[in-house]
């Protein structure tokens, strides 16, 4: 359904993407997994044709994103990182400006708006101004807004920003549903891409450095990952070092990360029974983990982007929802 070949964008001398290349399968739902500039929103900005790459190209439904602008953009539904929704106009108004610029049948629009609206759960909702809309309900509005023209590939670039946990959950359960559709999102949030992909490319400075199921990717390390905490973090990573089936300490004050072997968890018990330890958690491999094993660092969200809250759109609103 998607095919990328050697694509690459430069901005001044500085690679955003760095001959990228890869295939999405027809209904796969499929996430790029990365840290801010790792190329994610580049990438969508080309796919969704408002951005040239530099060399090589994409194809979409069999369709050439630079030659064939047009029939892409029918082809794909996009949810962008900031949102574009008017706050002054109700959630079913929102979604008829959509359907009027994507020619939806006027004789359709009603029911296909009522349509939307119940699948992301806003049908009561439909006759009041979004800027009344909590940040989730927003976001649910937009995949509706992005769903109406029923295209056959869906762009999602970072779907659950600045959301709640809770709100976060509920645009989850929304993307689930999206079952015979195939659908592409970008996220730098580690328990999205597992909860949601079939698979996930991690990116890294624009480039893919691990592709496939999560499940795979973790499975691929063949180590555990343990922390432990001590009142004598030094002396215990000298033990540690003597450890042959342990690898990748590091010491953040009294707490002790690093790697061990899968299935070394018993030894690595009786190595530590005479030790005074004040806490110690040892867990399978996740995909922090795997992003960590091939770049060398960990994946991180700056605290403005984690807090929760919504965007403004215009005037002071009350929320509602």
């Amino acid at each position: 359904m998607i095919e990328i070949k050697e694509l690459t964008k430069v901005y001044r001398d500085a690679p955003a993407l760095d001959r990228v290349s890869l295939k999405i399968e027809e209904g796969e739902l499929f996430s790029f997994l990365g840290p801010n500039g790792a190329g994610k929103t580049t990438l969508m900005l080309i796919l969704s044709t408002l951005l040239r790459p530099t060399s090589g190209t994409a194809f979409v439904d069999g369709h050439d994103v630079l030659r064939e602008p047009e029939r892409v953009k029918r082809e794909v539904g996009v949810l962008f990182q900031e949102t574009s929704l008017d706050g002054r106009l109700t959630g079913r108004e929102n979604l008829e400006v959509q359907a009027v610029l994507y020619d939806v049948p006027k004789e359709e629009r009603r029911e296909r708006i009522d349509e939307m609206l119940d699948f992301v759960g806003l049908l009561d909702w439909a006759d009041e101004p979004v800027e009344r809309y909590s940040g989730g309900m927003q976001r649910r509005l937009e995949i509706a807004r992005a769903l109406i023209h029923r295209p056959r590939i869906l762009l999602l670039d970072e779907p659950t920003l600045g959301l709640d946990p809770k709100a976060r959950e509920a645009v989850w359960t929304h993307i689930k549903r999206l079952e015979e559709m195939t659908t592409v999102l970008t996220t730098n949030y580690i328990e999205e891409a597992e909860a949601l992909s079939q698979r996930v490319a991690i990116m890294d400075t624009g480039r893919i450095v691990a592709l496939g199921p999560p499940e795979e990717l973790k499975a691929s390390l063949g180590r555990d990952v343990a922390h432990v905490t001590c009142s004598d973090p030094e002396g215990l990573r000298d033990l540690l070092s003597g450890l042959g089936y342990v690898g990748d300490v590091q010491v953040d004050g009294r707490r002790l990360s690093f790697t061990i072997e899968a299935g070394r968890r018993k030894e690595l018990l009786e190595a530590l029974s005479d030790y005074e330890l004040e806490s110690m958690e040892v867990r399978g491999p996740t995909l922090s983990d795997v992003f960590r094993s091939h770049t060398g660092r960990s994946i991180h969200v700056p605290f403005s982007q984690q807090r929760t809250g919504r965007r403004r759109l215009g005037r002071k609103r009350r929320r509602m929802g």
